[in-house]
């Protein structure tokens, strides 16, 4: 694989480390995985043989999305006026919703990794992470081996939060005994999945991240060995935190959800939590000092009902932020375009109520591509400058969405929106999506296999 020459592209937001800016009417030439240069006038003594010259006439470029926080397999379970969270308690919700999960085999899970993959490429996103914590006795253990089947089938980046549930309902939990493993059986299966499919190396597509569903749903042990493993390896760790569970995690271990993290370990550079909408400015500040990180999810706070997620003091304190569209059963799409709007949106609807200003519209971009890089330990994703992953994807704003906008490139998506898929997406140099098409796959027949598989199980 040479390359690509966009040609004339109108903007691209460009990051050689020290922020980002707004390159006007240049060009962007890739190299098999990486981006060799940008500038002006790249011409035919800059091109190798077999590169492919693309008119980017009219074209914003971006860095390709990072999304830190989903569940893929809820996508088969989405658009349902029986789990109407306006109705339910969050343990009324959970009561019904478990049961169905546990319900879904293999195929399931592959067909609705494609279905959330496929979504999130055509939205701009490159690089995502899924935690799937899922595991019902019926499906077996190789969920997530089609997981990065189906990634590969696709071309997406992809980095499989291994979960697991070990608390059964009797001890408190939320967890239907079908969906239960043990520790050990937990760790093993991490273990394997490293040593099967993570590459720690530059340009990686496939990494492995240990992931414990979260810390009601577990034992004790489940996380302490969660870290030995996750440190041996040297791989990422990543469970969901303040999400409602604190006071109960205090009546079982004197302390909150931050605070028991903590003093197991789970926490640091090489930990990110997901959600955190709960949690008090001592908390944020302490996780602040470690450098845990969190994953924003802005839409379920609109299913949830609870108090929006304090973004403006976790960037005050200086956190690291990456963003997340969370599964189906509290977000009825894949779509981190969305979130990304979404997630300001909703920020400047608590404004007057915030000790901290909202951060710049620009500053959720960042949020969603180098601090999503950050949160999964990458530094070769994120940016586009020279050596970079060639990780994008392009707007064509010659259209009537985009009249009086195109002054601002990072400031239009979080403030404007994008209403529409991408124009063309490209991971690790290869354009994965463009004119409506993947290429190289017929959708159509995508669509029918996964409907099938979805019309195979009974809710």
């Amino acid at each position: 694989m040479a390359g690509y020459l966009l040609k004339n592209c109108a903007a691209v937001i460009v990051d050689e480390g020290k922020g980002p800016t707004v390159y006007r009417n240049v060009d962007v030439l890739t190299s098999g995985p990486a981006i060799q240069s940008i500038g002006e006038n790249l011409g035919a003594g800059d091109l190798l043989d077999g590169t492919i010259t693309q008119d980017a006439t009219g074209w914003f470029v971006y860095p390709g999305l990072i999304n830190t926080h989903h569940h893929f397999f809820q996508c088969f379970v989405r658009n349902r006026a029986d789990l109407d969270w306006t109705k339910l308690s969050v343990i009324e919700w959970l009561d019904r919703i478990y049961p169905i999960f546990s319900r879904l085999n293999e195929d399931c899970f592959y067909h609705s990794s494609l279905t959330a993959m496929a979504e999130l490429i055509k939205h701009g996103c490159t690089t995502a992470f899924d935690h799937q914590y899922n595991f019902p006795r019926h499906a077996g253990k190789r969920l997530i081996d089609r997981q990065f089947e189906a990634a590969d089938l696709l071309g997406m980046r992809f980095h499989a939060g291994r979960g697991g549930n070990t608390l059964p309902k009797s001890e408190g939990s939320t967890i239907p005994d079908e969906m239960l493993e043990t520790t050990d059986e937990f760790i093993g299966d991490c273990a394997r999945l490293i040593d099967t499919y993570h590459d720690a190396g530059e340009f990686s597509m496939r990494q492995v991240v240990v992931a414990p569903c979260q810390p009601v749903n577990c034992y004790r042990e489940t996380f302490v060995e969660s870290v030995a493993l996750a440190r041996d390896r040297r791989v990422m760790m990543h469970t969901h935190v303040g999400e409602g569970e604190s006071p109960v995690i205090e009546a079982r271990h004197g302390m909150r959800t931050v605070d028991y993290l903590e003093k197991l370990g789970f926490a640091g550079p090489d930990a990110f939590y997901a959600h955190c909408w709960e949690l008090t400015h001592d908390e944020l500040r302490n996780m602040a000092v470690s450098g845990t990180g969190v994953s924003h999810c802005p839409e379920p706070v609109y299913l949830v009902g609870a108090e929006v997620t304090d973004i403006p003091a976790m960037s005050a304190f200086g956190l690291r932020l990456g963003l997340g569209c969370d599964g189906a059963a509290s977000n009825d799409n894949s779509n981190l375009m969305h979130c990304l709007h979404s997630s300001y949106m909703l920020q400047c609807l608590t404004s007057s109520t915030r000790v901290h200003p909202v951060p710049p519209p620009a500053d959720f971009l960042d949020y969603a591509t180098t601090g999503g890089a950050s949160l999964l330990g990458r530094s070769d994703i994120g940016r586009l400058a020279p050596g970079m992953a060639a990780d994008l994807f392009a707007i064509d704003t010659r259209r009537m969405d985009y009249v009086g906008t195109r002054h601002d490139p990072l400031s239009l998506i979080a403030r404007v929106g994008i209403g529409t898929p991408t124009d063309m997406t490209m991971i690790n140099g290869r354009i994965v999506w463009q004119n409506g098409e993947f290429i190289g796959l017929d959708e159509a027949k995508l669509f029918a296999e996964a409907e099938a598989a979805l019309a195979a199980v009974e809710f």
